[in-house]
C-alpha cells in the first residue's frame, strides 16, 4: 500500500508559515487558457538557457541560483516543469518552485517544453523536451555550480508527467528519441498525471484516439525496478486529475520495489496548494516535505 500521511497542517510554526506565504516564493496558479500565451524569454530573478532549438522555436531553462553560489560548487538542483495539460503553460507557473529552491541554497530550475497552444505539438514532444532539459542540466551542471548526481526532477499536473518520464528507462513512446541514460536522483510529484490510458487523464482522446499512443504515454504501465525515490502529493477531491491514480501509481512503484510516498490533502481540489484558493498552509506543507524528502536522501544543503 501507498504510504499515506494526513497528518493536520497546524503542526508547521507560524513563522514557517508565514515566510513561506511571501509572494517570492509561491508558484503562480493561473490555470485558465491563454490562446494568446507568450513564450518568456526571461524571468525577474533568473538566467535563461537555451537547451534545445530548431530553425522556427527555442526552449530555455530559467535558472534562479542560490545566494553566494560559486561555479566550483555542487549544490543539489530542483529543475520544475509547469502544467496545463500539454496544451498550455509557460516557465511563469513553475518559476516559484525554483525560487523557493534557490532561497533554501540550492539551484532552482525552470523549464519551458513544447505545448499544444504555443507549438501546435503533441503530449510526446513534451516528454522528449523534459528528457533533453534533464540531460542539458546534466551536461552543463560545472558551469551551473550543479552536482550531475543531486538533481531531483519535479513538476504539478501534465507537468508532473514530464518529470516522471526524466525517470523512466523504457523507449520513449515515439520512434525517433535518442537512448534515455540520463537520471534524476528524486522525482517530487503535485497533483501528478501518471495514468494517461482509458479512465486516467486525457486518455486516447488526447492522443489522437490512439489506444496504443496513451497505453505508450502512461508511467505507471513503464515502471522498472531502482527507478528514483518519489515523493507524490495529492488531494482526495481532485477531480482533474483523480486521487485513485497516485494511490495506484505508488502501488505499482512499490511492486517493483521502488520507493514512493503519498502524501495525502484531505481538502482542495487539483491545485489544492494555490494562494488564490486559500491553499498558503498546504503550500507550506509541501515545502516542508519535500525538505524532509529530500534531507533523508542526502540531498538537502547542509546549514
Amino acid at each position: 500500500m501507498p504510504h499515506c500521511f494526513c497528518r493536520p497542517i497546524g503542526y508547521l510554526s507560524t513563522a514557517l508559515v508565514r515566510v513561506l506565504a511571501g509572494l517570492c516564493l509561491l508558484p503562480t496558479f493561473l490555470w485558465a487558457a491563454d490562446t494568446t500565451e507568450v513564450t518568456p524569454l526571461t524571468l525577474p530573478g533568473a538566467q535563461a538557457f537555451i537547451y534545445k532549438a530548431q530553425s522556427d522555436w527555442e526552449l530555455r531553462l530559467h535558472v534562479v541560483s542560490p545566494s553566494g553560489l560559486a561555479r566550483t560548487d555542487k549544490r543539489t538542483a530542483v529543475l520544475a516543469f509547469f502544467g496545463g495539460g500539454w496544451s498550455s503553460g509557460t516557465p511563469e507557473r513553475s518559476i516559484g518552485w525554483a525560487r523557493w529552491a534557490a532561497s533554501q541554497g540550492m539551484v532552482g530550475i525552470a523549464a519551458d517544453y513544447r505545448t499544444r497552444q504555443r507549438f501546435q505539438t503533441t503530449p510526446e514532444a513534451s516528454i522528449s523536451d523534459g528528457r533533453s532539459a534533464l540531460a542539458w542540466v546534466v551536461a552543463h551542471a560545472a558551469e551551473l555550480g550543479v552536482d550531475p548526481q543531486k538533481i531531483v526532477v519535479m513538476g504539478s499536473s501534465a507537468g508532473a508527467h514530464v518529470a516522471a518520464w526524466t525517470a523512466l528507462t523504457q523507449s520513449a513512446p515515439w520512434p525517433d528519441e535518442p537512448p534515455h541514460s540520463v537520471l534524476p536522483a528524486a522525482l517530487m510529484l503535485v497533483s501528478p498525471v501518471t495514468d494517461t490510458k482509458a479512465g486516467g487523464y486525457g486518455g486516447p482522446a488526447r492522443f489522437g484516439d490512439s489506444p496504443a499512443r496513451a497505453l505508450a504515454a502512461s508511467v505507471t504501465d513503464h515502471l522498472s525496478p531502482g527507478m528514483a525515490p518519489t515523493l507524490v502529493f495529492h488531494a482526495v477531491q481532485d477531480k482533474t486529475v483523480y486521487y485513485a491514480t497516485s494511490e495506484n501509481f505508488c502501488a505499482a512503484m512499490h511492486a517493483q520495489h521502488n520507493r514512493c510516498t503519498l502524501i495525502t490533502f484531505a481538502e482542495g481540489g487539483h491545485t489544492f496548494y494555490a494562494q488564490s484558493q486559500g491553499g498558503a498552509l498546504a503550500l507550506a506543507k509541501i515545502y516542508a516535505e519535500m525538505q524532509a524528502f529530500m534531507g533523508s536522501l542526502g540531498l538537502w544543503p547542509a546549514p
